[in-house]
């Protein structure tokens, strides 16, 4: 898939899942972080974080376990899961480039927050998917050709 460019209302449009998904699973925050570490949109309330340093490294947790699955025969675990004391995480994959980091307390639980991050998931890659497409169509109006597959 590569790399992308996110233009405002690609970001307004992800934005608003984000939203729908800190509501419908009681979340604290949400970011949704390409693999390279880039923080592409978040949303809710995010305190004193810094959420490029939470966003780089959540992709680098997110790389290290997906070496570990490899060593044991899996090509990836799809979502990783850390529990603390008062806040929890949920790190998912939306599709090979982009990963969901959900942070939740104690009102509310694991199962629901899958559920949702599932169903947000699913919106996500479309809009995902139309960005691309998009990217696509410009670069063969501007060269008039259709550009080669990476």
């Amino acid at each position: 898939m590569g790399n992308f460019i996110l233009y405002k209302e690609d970001i307004d449009r992800l934005n608003k899942v984000l939203a729908k998904l800190l509501a419908s699973a009681s979340a604290t925050f949400v970011l949704l972080v390409h693999k390279d570490g880039n923080l592409l949109s978040h949303q809710g309330f995010t305190r004193a974080f810094d959420t490029t340093s939470l966003a780089a490294l959540a992709a680098g947790s997110y790389a290290a376990t997906r070496a570990i699955a490899q060593l044991i025969g899996e090509s990836e675990f799809t979502v990783l899961f850390h529990k603390g004391k008062t806040d929890s995480i949920h790190i998912s994959l939306v599709d090979e480039d982009t990963i969901m980091v959900l942070v939740f307390d104690d009102r509310t639980n694991q199962g629901m927050v899958r559920v949702e991050s599932e169903r947000a998931s699913l919106e996500i890659r479309t809009i995902l998917e139309d960005v691309r497409l998009n990217e696509f169509s410009d670069l063969e109006t501007a060269t008039g050709s259709k550009p080669k597959a990476s």
